[in-house]
């Protein structure tokens, strides 16, 4: 397929408009890192949680959602339809403790928490490892995804993918910093959201699909529609419903759906220029992912089903793609080759804005990290603030071609997807309990991180060759249990977090409830006080809005889907229990203690 000079328009004016708003906005973007990297601390919950939208929209999570769907049907979603549970306790629990810590990024929060050359040596080793090692990974997928649409739909090598993708992306991100990447955020989105719609309506209309009623009717489609995986199939109940549900939703760490929030939408609540639009961002963004996005990516792999029926058709349709790359993940893809001319650019141009949206916000994210956590902390504390916009954009750079490079061996978005949960197992249950219980150091986490990682690579590298077979629910599983067992075993061989660092933690995030109970009375006793007058402990609120927020996204989802399905008397009860969940919330929301 090639573009024409109408479709071509819409690239193009892309491209330029967000390279427009990265000059626009540079010079204020490089008057201090803090606006470099947070916009000065002063976004409103709208821009940031757009911006989270957008940033979870990637290329490859339509593909993603293709593969999950032609192999495990609509109900395979759970693997990721279930960190609704992690996104809605940071929502109400977590966001606005990050938002009174007052740091630039959460790897920041270790010296913050944890005392000694432990901290320091955590917080260093971190920043490295997520920003640099773990982020790579992450947008090497994400342009993986960048590398196959251009294959399918252009014509065009990796390399030519890769090289045009990235040019604009690090260009903007290098001049405009967080604030020009939450300005294009907002615009990316729409674009996005239009084109996967727009993606969903032509694939229907395909002439071997024959409308939606032949859609939901055909033999290929039937058995995958249901919400709910087949219960009497133990290894995909428990692959894709049981274990997420259960298990994986508190005790894995994923980017995006981190237990307590982390990574880039940290960074989005501590841009906010209040803990109420903190909340709020992070509440818009769990609504937008889970209940607004989903339907259009499923409508398109479910008619790729009757289009694509098998991985030898994907091949045959598409004879000069290397065979290797063609999985499941490229059924999307390929049903955007049936677009006409003039949508097509704009479809295109969303798929662009989807991939620069969320590269343009890992590359500031990685950066900051670089920048705050290593180059000030440990290569030069006394850098000037011009200093470090600079090493910022530079390691922007090196950040883009790194994953470039990886790219170009990687497979399959699902590989990722895997790979990235089995080294996060284990480790959600620290960054939840943290703030909340005073035992808990950085020995606690630094055993964590070790062990998950040694665990993926014995069951990702060695234990497939001599052991017996083991499904990847069942390796994530004894992943958490090893995990889990070895940093709780650490916590209580280690000495705890020096005390005053524990007091002066307490007094600026009042994180409260029980798991305080020892430090208050050393507190006392020094005659430390760090207890907030007339503040109550408001977590049972917190928990019960989560619960409600969850029924409210949960019925929105379902609901959508059955209107679509055509079962209108099902559709209206779960619409009338979102409505109901909405209310309840607003209600209880006010209770929350929000500065």
């Amino acid at each position: 397929m090639r573009l024409e000079a109408v479709d071509w328009i819409s690239v193009i004016a892309f491209f330029a408009i967000s390279l427009l708003v990265g000059i626009i906005v540079a010079k204020k973007a490089g008057k201090s890192s803090s606006d470099f990297f947070l916009s000065g601390r002063s976004m409103p919950w709208w821009l940031l949680g757009v911006s989270m939208v957008a940033t979870t929209f990637s290329t490859d999570t339509p593909n993603l959602v293709s593969d999950i769907v032609r192999q495990n049907g609509v109900s395979g979603n759970w693997v990721w339809w279930a960190f609704l549970l992690t996104g809605m306790l940071t929502v109400f629990v977590y966001a606005k403790l990050w938002r009174r810590s007052g740091v630039m990024t959460d790897v920041e929060f270790y010296e913050l928490r944890y005392s000694g050359k432990t901290a320091a040596f955590l917080r260093g080793f971190r920043a490295l490892y997520l920003g640099v090692f773990f982020n790579i990974v992450v947008m090497a997928s994400v342009t993986l995804a960048a590398i196959k649409i251009g294959s399918v739909m252009l014509d065009l090598k990796p390399w030519q993918t890769v090289s045009i993708a990235a040019i604009v992306t690090v260009a903007y991100s290098m001049l405009g910093g967080l604030k020009g990447v939450l300005i294009t955020d907002f615009l990316q989105f729409g674009i996005a959201m239009f084109g996967a719609v727009m993606a969903a309506v032509i694939a229907v209309k395909h002439p071997a699909v024959n409308g939606l009623s032949g859609l939901l009717t055909h033999a290929n489609v039937v058995d995958k529609l249901n919400f709910f995986p087949d219960f009497s199939n133990k290894d995909i109940l428990m692959a894709v419903f049981v274990i997420p549900l259960a298990v994986q939703w508190w005790s894995v760490w994923y980017p995006g759906s981190e237990p307590g929030g982390g990574g880039y939408l940290v960074q989005r609540m501590l841009a906010a220029k209040d803990e109420k639009n903190a909340l709020g961002a992070t509440l818009f963004f769990n609504v937008a992912h889970y209940a607004l996005r989903p339907w259009p990516w499923i409508i398109v792999a479910l008619c790729s089903l009757i289009v694509f029926p098998d991985l030898e058709s994907l091949r045959a349709a598409f004879p000069n793609v290397n065979p290797d790359i063609v999985k499941h993940d490229m059924a999307y893809p390929a049903m955007l080759t049936y677009l006409p001319h003039g949508l097509l650019g704009l479809v295109v141009a969303s798929l662009i804005a989807a991939y620069m949206s969320t590269i343009s916000t890992h590359l500031n994210w990685g950066s900051s990290y670089i920048v705050n956590d290593y180059y000030k902390r440990f290569i030069r504390p006394d850098a000037t603030e011009k200093q470090l916009v600079r090493v910022g954009r530079i390691s922007t750079l090196l950040l883009m071609v790194a994953t470039c490079i990886l790219a170009t061996f990687l497979e399959n978005s699902m590989q990722v997807f895997n790979l990235i949960l089995q080294i996060g197992a284990g480790t959600g249950l620290i960054f939840i309990l943290r703030w909340f219980w005073w035992r808990i150091n950085a020995f606690s986490e630094i055993t964590a991180m070790i062990v998950s990682f040694v665990v993926a690579c014995y069951f990702n590298l060695i234990h497939d060759k001599i052991g017996p077979p083991l499904e990847n629910w069942e390796k994530l599983l004894l992943g958490i249990a090893i995990t889990t067992f070895a940093w709780i075993l650490v916590t209580f061989l280690t000495k705890p977090t020096d005390k005053k660092t524990l007091y002066k933690f307490c007094n600026l995030v009042h994180a409260g409830g029980p798991g305080w109970n020892v430090i208050k009375k050393l507190a006392k006793e020094d005659g430390v006080n760090i207890e907030k007058s007339g503040e109550k402990w408001d977590m049972p609120y917190g928990i019960l809005c989560m619960v409600l927020g969850c029924v409210f996204v949960y019925a929105s989802l379902f609901a959508t889907g059955l209107w679509i399905y055509g079962e209108s008397t099902k559709a209206i009860m779960l619409t009338i229990l979102s409505a109901v969940s909405v209310v309840l919330l607003l209600k209880f929301w006010g209770k929350l203690n929000l500065e």
